[in-house]
């Protein structure tokens, strides 16, 4: 009877020790799916309003399209229409359709 009770409690700390396995296989794959590509996405976008300057053509999150007229510390200045301008926060931001598509163009023809 003693050797039963010994073989019970051995198999259940080997179950413990590989639920803590699968969950740690299970954050290992959310990672790679999941956090890791949104952070290569969201360094793409830093670096494109890094490389952002006067006459570049961009959306603004709310969906305006304009042209770049100034570039300040923590906002643009953006002209939508002759003479009319508005001011956006850089993180609102990003590159219009027309540009995106140039681009990937040029990564292709390359």
């Amino acid at each position: 009877m003693k050797n039963f009770i010994l073989l019970d409690a051995a198999a259940g700390g080997a179950g413990g020790f590989s639920g803590i396995f699968m969950i740690l296989i299970l954050f290992v794959i959310f990672y790679f799916f999941m956090i890791r590509p949104q952070q290569k996405l969201q360094k793409e976008i830093r670096k494109f309003r890094e490389s952002l300057d006067r006459g570049s053509k961009v959306v603004t999150a709310g969906g305006i399209y304009g042209t770049i007229k100034e570039v300040r510390d923590t906002y643009f200045i953006i002209e939508i229409s002759n003479g009319v301008s508005i001011r956006v926060d850089k993180g609102s931001v990003y590159p219009s359709a027309e540009d995106a598509n140039q681009a990937a163009q040029n990564g292709e023809q390359k």
